[in-house]
Order: C-alpha cells, then structure tokens, then sequence
C-alpha cells in the first residue's frame, strides 16, 4: 500500500479516535468561551468548567455534551487524513533518503505545513460545531425560571444552510479564518515536533521503533498539551468570531475582538476554557497518536 494510502487510512482512524475522547471536554469549553460577558455584579452563566458540565447534563442531559459532533465527525476523515498526509508527504521532502530520520526542526516544519493546509477544512467544520455548542449556553432564563430556547438550529446541515443563506453564502462558513490559520499553523508546528522530541527522549535515540504503547500514549499527551500552551487565545478569538450575531456583530474582525476581549476581562478573558481544553487534549490527542501509529504499523 502506498504511503499516501497508509497516511490517509491511519489519520482517519486517529481522528476518529481523538474525537470520540475529546469532544465533551470541548463542548465545554466552547461554552465557557462564548458565555456573555457579565454585566457589573452579576455573576456568570458559569462559574468554571465543573459548573458548566453540571448545568448543561442539567438541561441537556449527557447528550448535551456531545451536541455538535455530527460535523466534526463527518468530516473527521478528510481533516486528520490531510494533516497526516501532508506531513507525511512534506517530511519526504526533506527526507535525503528511506529510512533517514528527521531532525525536529524539519517535524516542526512538517507540522506547520499540514497545520495551513487543514485550516481551510477547520474553519467551517468549527464554526458549525461552536455554534450548535454554543446555543444551548446562550439560552435566557425567563422570570419564572423557564427556559427560552434560543436554538436556532436544529443540527449540522441546519446551520450550513442557515449560513449560506443568511451570512453571505460559502464565504460565511469561513468566519474566522485568520485565526484558524493562527491556530493551526504553529499549534501543528508545535505538536509535531514535541510529539518526535518527546518519543526520541523515551527511546534515547532517534530510533523509536520500539517504543511501546504506553510510550505513545505519554508522547500523544505530550505532543496535545503543547498544541493548546502555545495557541489558546487565538482559539478563544476564533470560537467568539463564530458565534457572533451576523446582523448586530460584537466584533469587526480579530484585532478587535483581540482588544475588546483583553480590555474587558483581562489576560484572563484570552484563556477563558483553557483548562477544559488542556484536560481534552492529553487524553485526545494520545488517543489519536497511538490509534494513528498502531494503524500505520499494521498497514505495514
């Protein structure tokens, strides 16, 4: 089989894997993201991460905490089977022959490259899921307690349809490009290099062959938490950009939503669902290092 075919087949099977683990960590923080900023002496919707799985099984039920997977899953395929097999294809540019491992400044361009390349297919795909993730949190209690349902939409193909009927068509799904970009790029940079730095540091070498699977699973956790360390507030950037009211927007456009979020609620307003998002991605991403490597062996 070819490389491409390998690469394609294992990141597929990774993604798949890394979303199954890591979506409820994500419905939360997209929640804790988009949540209103709070007017003088009240409170928040959400007081924390905990606060926020607890109101939304509340009124959701567990379901809620996988509300908006139907994208990401459908997609799950073409996203991580373009990440792996562009960096697989960019790592043999740079490989002077078989078999000759890279250095981890040239994983670390591997990775920025397939990092720009899946932002095209990221943006979209995110924007639908943070705005059926988010629905439900922007939800208004009524004086009675009730709740109004500020659901618009009724699943994935709902809000593509809402978005490219009501948001200026196709280029509607890719609000938030920018920062998806500034996401993406160094945040696979990153990742990608810590991932082959961390596997050669257990094998004390460059020959990681025969690292096993507990090996991985620390180096996927590894590789997930330097992805987020590294690119967090451009991501809360992102989420607060896609759920913004298309005819009465809060922010014109990154920069100023940048400074609005900095001046109103601080350093702290950039990190806002960071730990949900760091929880998510030990567990995530070594999920899918170790399903994409076990894949890959398997395929030969």
């Amino acid at each position: 089989m070819a490389d491409v075919a390998k690469d394609l087949a294992s990141g597929t099977v990774g993604g798949a894997a890394q979303l199954i683990v890591g979506h409820p960590f994500d419905t939360i923080k997209v929640k804790l993201q988009s949540q209103p900023t709070p007017a003088p002496g009240q409170a928040p919707r959400y007081s924390g991460a905990i606060d926020a799985v607890k109101q939304t099984v509340a009124a959701e039920g567990p379901r809620g905490l996988f509300k908006g997977m139907g994208a990401p899953l459908a997609t799950v395929a073409a996203f991580n089977a373009v990440l792996f097999t562009v960096r697989g294809q960019m790592e043999g540019l740079f490989r002077s022959e078989a078999g000759v491992p890279l250095t981890i400044r040239q994983q670390f361009v591997c990775g920025a490259g397939a990092g720009f390349a899946v932002a095209f297919l990221a943006c979209p795909t995110e924007l639908i899921k943070c705005r059926l993730q988010a629905q439900g949190g922007l939800a208004r209690a009524t004086t009675t307690g009730s709740v109004l349902a500020a659901v618009k939409y009724g699943g994935p193909m709902d809000v593509a349809r809402h978005v490219l009927r009501s948001e200026g068509g196709t280029r509607g799904l890719f609000k938030g490009l920018v920062p998806t970009f500034a996401r993406e790029v160094p945040g696979n940079a990153m990742m990608f290099a810590a991932y082959e730095a961390f596997k050669r540091f257990l094998a004390g070498g460059s020959d990681t062959s025969s690292l096993g699977q507990g090996s991985l699973i620390m180096a996927g956790g590894v590789a997930g938490a330097s992805f987020w360390g590294i690119v967090y507030p451009t991501d809360v950037v992102k989420s607060v950009l896609q759920v913004d009211d298309y005819k009465n927007p809060k922010y014109t456009g990154s920069m100023d939503a940048f400074r609005k979020i900095l001046k109103s609620e601080g350093v702290k307003g950039l990190y806002k669902g960071f730990g949900p998002a760091m929880a998510r991605s030990v567990p995530a991403n070594a999920a899918c290092f170790l399903a994409y490597e076990m894949t890959r062996s398997s395929l030969g």
